[in-house]
């Protein structure tokens, strides 16, 4: 109860003042506020206001069809709203409902021009993520403000196939609702391992996303890489959130122990592109040629073969020559392969 007063205290400062009572906020302060509208238990309360903004009277029992719930759910979420000090009351009786006060008005004056624009750009930002409710709230403040919001961004998340979309939102709903995820995984050496996990948090990094996760048979924190997980399921078993702070002391993330090389490359001018996409301040000096000498630190496995590999003949190995061998070799065996 006390979190959802908040949330209405947080819409209420946002977008709803009575006639004697007036704002002077910064832009920062009113942004912090929006936050609380945006997570709004699926909305609901600030429908309800929304609802009540633009209608004289409304029943319980409309509402209750409207969001799905019992009409004893409404009146809870009347209380709470109530309680926030919005001027919330009901009517029994034929021709009775859920009003506002008649004084009580929406106040847009409390923002200006340039920051209600900022304030649905932010928002239109949000929807990017597939936030249902940052998408729900911007089509409202969008009708409040009589704006349409600049479609200013663009983010696609998924792959080209888009397999990785469903997966996405399938850890994503797992996440949220708490239960328990099966899935096939195959580690940087092509090991098969069938693993039960809490996903605690999904993460993009380096143009790729990683799932975090509790695995319950290796009873610590661990990351797996999307792209190599087959066969996700979501369990019917919750699980209970665990407390971070202690599992992170106890245990690693799951990226192997795999030793580290130190690798100084030659890669010709034209991998310029992928010199910028994947060696942005590694690169030590560019040669005549416009070759460019980049060092970096990996860990060595198959993975950092085939990347060298996947530069073709635009790529030589310098150091060290433990590596240059391994490149050679795997270079001749596939030559040898089209023979």
């Amino acid at each position: 109860m006390e979190q959802d007063i908040g949330r209405i205290y947080c819409a209420q400062a946002v977008l709803l003042d009575f006639q004697f009572n007036k704002y002077d906020m910064p832009l920062s302060h009113l942004c912090g506020i929006l936050f609380g509208v945006m997570i709004l238990q699926t909305s609901r309360l600030f429908e309800i206001i929304y609802l009540l903004l633009n209608k004289d009277r409304v029943t319980a029992k409309e509402l209750a069809e409207r969001f799905g719930v019992s009409s004893r759910t409404i009146y809870r979420d009347i209380d709470t709203i109530s309680l926030a000090g919005i001027p919330v009351y009901t009517e029994k009786g034929k021709g009775g409902g859920i009003s506002l006060l008649p004084d009580f008005v929406l106040n847009k004056s409390i923002l200006s021009e340039q920051e209600q624009g900022e304030i649905l750009a932010s928002l239109q930002g949000l929807t990017q993520i597939q936030s249902g409710d940052a998408d729900r709230v911007l089509q409202k403040l969008s009708a409040v403000f009589n704006k349409t919001a600049a479609k200013w961004l663009e983010v696609d998340f998924s792959d080209w196939s888009f397999e990785q979309q469903d997966l996405w939102g399938g850890f994503k709903s797992a996440i949220l609702q708490k239960q328990v995820v099966e899935f096939d995984y195959y580690n940087s050496y092509s090991e098969k391992t069938h693993r039960r996990a809490e996903p605690i948090q999904l993460w993009f990094k380096s143009k790729t996303w990683y799932l975090k996760a509790y695995d319950l048979s290796k009873c610590g924190i661990r990351l797996f890489r999307l792209s190599r997980v087959r066969n996700m399921r979501i369990t019917a078993e919750t699980f209970a959130e665990r407390n971070p702070l202690i599992e992170e002391t106890i245990t690693t993330p799951s990226i192997g122990q795999r030793p580290d090389v130190a690798l100084r490359l030659r890669i010709k001018p034209e991998m310029a592109h992928r010199v910028l996409d994947e060696f942005a301040g590694l690169v030590d000096e560019q040669e005549a040629d416009g070759s460019y000498i980049v060092s970096l630190c990996w860990p060595e496995d198959n993975w950092v073969y085939g990347t060298i590999l996947s530069f073709g003949e635009y790529i030589e190995v310098l150091e060290p020559e433990r590596i240059r061998a391994i490149i050679r070799d795997k270079a001749k065996k596939i030559y040898e392969q089209y023979l």
